[in-house]
């Protein structure tokens, strides 16, 4: 996982990216629900895994997962390698460490290499790198 401003874009070893944004969870979380929006795509949900702890009196950092995609883009991958259902709709994690607000998701090549998307299909997860791009940098 990447904790610099200079090494934010670069995946972990589990084939994911994190990067820093400047707001606090909760305003990186509604500034990324609406450029879902306004890009036509889909909120299937916001797990809210903090706030359901703290409902049975467990503490756990501030974490919110954001999952949403297109039936448009998603569906076509999802003909042709089936499994690749397991890992959509995309998912972004949104969560509080050590007084930094970080946004986490699986890097689109590392996705394509699990299920062995087509390079063709592949292009259609690639969008989420762009989109958390314009979250944490304006």
């Amino acid at each position: 996982m990447t904790t610099t401003s200079e090494s934010r874009d670069q995946p972990d070893a589990a084939g994911v990216t994190t990067k820093l944004s400047p707001k606090s969870v909760e305003e990186t979380v509604s500034h990324l629900l609406a450029l879902v929006a306004s890009k036509g795509m889909k909120v299937f949900a916001v797990i809210d895994h903090s706030g359901e702890a703290a409902k049975i009196g467990l503490e756990l950092r501030d974490t919110k997962v954001v999952i949403f995609g297109s039936p448009q883009a998603g569906t076509p991958v999802m003909q042709s390698t089936p499994l690749a259902a397991l890992d959509l709709p995309l998912k972004v994690l949104v969560w509080a460490d050590a007084g930094r607000t970080k946004v986490s998701y699986p890097t689109p090549a590392a996705l394509a290499a699990r299920y062995r998307i087509s390079d063709e299909q592949a292009v259609r997860l690639a969008g989420i790198d762009a989109l958390t791009d314009a979250v944490v940098n304006s």
